[in-house]
């Protein structure tokens, strides 16, 4: 029998794999340097085990199959971990049989797609397969079982390719991954797979008809492949012995059916139906032959076949005198078909290694995120409405100089309340503390200003290069870069609009600290420079009275309230909701998760009583601002306190404090707003870095496959040169002529191919924060920003301007209602 066809491989490229450990820790935003070093170490090890399976396939060796099936599966862990469509790694392949060009089809493909590395890589896991199996001896029983299971297996794959790529690859791919090609390597396994059971069938001595069932069932799977072979569409691409070597041997195994047809015609004495198969199948042998261009093509079943002919025609004629049947007229043998396409499994390994086990499936994080971020929206909400409380309880309390207006003084001219909020605001670092927290914000501002100006000046010049390109190669077809790009800009856009929020809020701050700095300034004093500023009295000292007392009463309610607050806030931040048991459960029975209905259950679960809580403190604070201002009416009435110059100067004291107390959180966490949302940029940018990168990456590809196609092509002949042009360097005459014969002169117009470069696949970012303002209620909130609003969050992104993925934020203190900006 002759040799067995082995399908070429892929060539592959070398990548950097480095914008997948970006991704990981964009999409995972870990805060943890042991999980980041983790991740790190893992896409090393991926990076590695990569080169080392593309390289083995070239090793055809059984071996070699188990390194480049567990790439695969690595591959497949990897696609349910990641959100896939913002990989930005620009894979490389090329034609496995190389006849494409950039007038007829693709040479090379390059895109950024997990799901086409996938393709690739289970393309030449079937060709390597392909090959092992060629290469197995038929002399061995052990040999032919693993060539056999290696054909099947090849079959199975490219069937299974046949479904996959058009998914995978969403526009035209090279010839090897043309449809109609996959499922003609599946049908030349498959027959192959056949063509080994035939020969153990022989070697095992099995009965001749048998033999001939699974030798009639071998021609009609090699009929079906030469079919597909000789399809217009895909007829270029094979190597040049593979059509006639098919054609030969559908032949061959036709007349091996009637071969061994025949030796079950002569074991019945049917000497006349065995001599017309004999005939046909010496002829059929003969063709195979002669199609194949091998005379050596089953050259010992040929042999044997005339040997039985010439025995059986002298029987028929000394002894039998049978009539010879028209071989048109005899029934067929019947067919055997042992060989079928194996089903690829998940993986090829029952338990392999994965090398980001730490990381869930995308799905289950998804949801966790989204559960997480559904929690955080809870308790900010909560939070929020406690601090409002509390500001607005503080602002009635110093307007009514509560509680400095019923302290003894006790020889000191300034309220022992006062005295208080004078260290506190000198223990911060006084009013100093807050001009230098201001005087930061300008350069925070300008310098995410300075990277979204990057940004935009990166797409700017990418699209720039592409619209250069397409006006050179006008049938270029790789997407326009506007239509990639649309997610990118309206990311920049909406980060412009943040930062003009954050801008207007920075302006009523500091409208509020102009306001109050002369209070904020007093309160940064000595205690002696504080009791010389305080104004002489014109009412003489508060006489012990009854309302006296119930207003110390109420403050200490006040002072009370505040304290079970501050455990209700607490309570809120440490508040915990774990949904992935649940989240596991419906991802394991539905195939998806349900995230919004089990997460509202799950977190009211567990803020249910808090919120509760916040109810019953917020309605106690109405009752008790009613009898606050109710006691301090009667208590000016009997005392006459609260008109004099002493007590509007400690009612501005108290102003101040309560400002002071809200600017510096605001200005902190305004800092802290301004340092994340630097990250966020910085994460921005690094994504379209890497789409800018590969958009280069697949020009410079195009580029190359053009000019190495130019330097191949082959010129066009010149054209005759006219009768009087005899010489293209002729010899100067020797005396003036009357008909000069100039140089000829040729232009060889070489046009242009334009080729159809890989198109890059759309980028798909997390979607643009919801209701977001940078610092929530202007001016500042008490927390300035809610990160989860973010796309992907802060954590992702690492410090500016240097390793983006060292050191990660903390994050911050939930508690604000949601800003939602005009447009958005």
């Amino acid at each position: 029998m002759s040799e067995l066809l082995v399908v070429p491989l892929k060539k592959p490229a070398e990548v950097n794999i480095a914008p997948l450990g970006n991704l990981i820790q964009s999409a995972y935003q870990s805060n943890s340097p042991e999980t980041a070093v983790s991740y790190s170490e893992a896409v090393s090890e991926f990076g590695k085990l990569r080169n080392i399976a593309i390289w083995k396939f070239f090793e055809k060796h059984e071996s070699s199959l188990e390194i480049v099936y567990g790439y695969y599966d690595q591959l497949c862990a990897l696609e349910t971990k990641i959100p896939v469509n913002e990989l930005q790694i620009p894979f490389k392949w090329k034609d496995a049989f190389d006849k494409g060009s950039l007038f007829g089809g693709r040479m090379s493909l390059t895109l950024t797609s997990l799901a086409y590395e996938k393709v690739c890589i289970l393309f030449n896991i079937a060709a390597l397969q392909s090959a092992i199996a060629a290469s197995q001896s038929i002399e061995n029983d052990d040999s032919l079982k693993l060539a056999s299971k290696l054909f099947q297996q090849s079959a199975g794959i490219f069937n299974h390719l046949k479904s996959l790529t058009p998914a995978a690859i969403p526009q035209e791919p090279t010839p090897d991954l043309n449809p109609e090609t996959l499922q003609t390597l599946s049908n030349l396994m498959i027959a192959q797979a056949q063509e080994i059971f035939v020969i153990k069938a022989i070697r095992d001595n099995m009965k001749d008809a048998i033999v001939a069932k699974l030798a009639c069932q071998c021609e009609e799977l090699y009929a079906e492949t030469l079919r597909g072979l000789q399809k217009d569409s895909v007829k270029s691409i094979w190597d040049k012995e593979w059509i006639p070597t098919i054609a030969g041997k559908q032949a061959g195994f036709h007349a091996l059916t009637q071969l061994y047809q025949s030796l079950v015609n002569r074991s019945n004495k049917a000497v006349g139906e065995e001599i017309a198969r004999l005939t046909h199948a010496v002829e059929l042998f003969k063709s195979a032959q002669s199609r194949s261009g091998k005379s050596n093509l089953f050259e010992d079943y040929a042999g044997r076949a005339q040997r039985n002919l010439a025995e059986s025609k002298k029987d028929n004629h000394f002894i039998y005198n049978e009539t010879i049947p028209d071989i048109k007229n005899l029934v067929a043998p019947g067919k055997a078909l042992l060989a079928k396409p194996t089903a690829l499994q998940a993986t090829f390994n029952q338990s392999p290694k994965d090398l980001f086990e730490n990381l869930v499936p995308v799905a289950l994080h998804q949801a966790l995120s989204a559960c997480e971020t559904r929690k955080n929206e809870c308790v900010n909400t909560e939070i929020m409405k406690l601090r409002e409380s509390t500001q607005l309880l503080n602002s009635i309390l110093a307007s009514l100089n509560l509680p400095a207006a019923i302290e003894t003084n006790e020889g000191c001219s300034v309220p022992p309340s006062l005295l208080e909020k004078s260290e506190e605001v000198r223990s911060k670092g006084g009013i100093d503390h807050i001009r230098n927290l201001i005087a930061e914000l300008p350069d925070l501002l300008n310098r995410n200003r300075e990277i979204l100006d990057v940004t935009d000046r990166m797409l700017d010049e990418e699209a720039e290069s592409d619209k250069e390109l397409r006006e050179k190669f006008k049938q270029l077809t790789r997407t326009p870069s506007d239509k990639l790009t649309i997610n990118f800009r309206s990311n920049a856009a909406k980060y412009r609009e943040i930062i003009n929020n954050a801008v207007q809020a920075d302006k009523i701050v500091r409208e509020k600290f102009d306001k109050c700095a002369n209070g904020m300034e007093l309160l940064s004093k000595s205690m002696a420079d504080l009791e010389n500023a305080v104004p002489s009295s014109n009412t003489a000292d508060v006489p012990n009275c009854s309302t006296r007392d119930v207003l110390k009463q109420l403050m200490e309610s006040v002072a009370t309230m505040k304290a079970e607050r501050d455990v209700i806030e607490s309570e809120l931040k440490s508040a915990t909701v774990n949904m992935r048991n649940e989240f596991l459960e419906a991802l394991s029975q539905d195939g998806a998760i349900n995230e919004p209905a089990l997460s509202v259950s799950g977190i009211g679960k567990v803020l249910g009583p808090l919120q509760g809580q916040v109810k019953e403190s917020l309605e106690r604070q109405e009752i008790l601002v009613g009898e606050i201002q109710t006691a301090h009416k009667n208590f000016v009435d009997e005392t006459g306190s609260g008109t004099g110059s002493r007590d509007a100067f400690y009612t501005e004291l108290s102003l101040a404090y309560a400002s002071f107390i809200e600017l510096d959180n605001n200005l902190k966490e305004g800092t802290k707003f301004y340092n994340d949302l630097t990250q966020l940029l910085v994460a921005l940018q690094n994504k379209i870095t890497d789409y800018c990168f590969a958009r280069q990456t697949e020009k410079k590809e195009f580029l190359k496959d053009l000019s190495s196609e130019l330097s191949n092509h082959t010129p066009a002949a010149p054209p005759t040169a006219p009768e009087n042009f005899t010489s293209t360097n002729p010899t100067p005459p020797t005396a003036p002529s009357s008909a000069p014969s100039p140089y000829p002169q040729q232009i060889q117009g070489m046009p242009i191919p334009y080729g159809a470069s890989p198109a890059y696949p759309m980028y798909v970012p997390p979607p643009m924060p919801q209701g977001f303002n940078p610092y929530a209620t202007l001016p500042y909130p008490a927390n300035a920003y809610n990160y989860q609003n973010f796309p992907q969050g802060p954590q992702q992104y690492g410090t500016y301007p240097g390793n983006y993925a060292q050191q990660q934020p903390q994050q911050p203190p939930p508690g604000y209602p949601n800003y939602k900006p005009p447009g958005w």
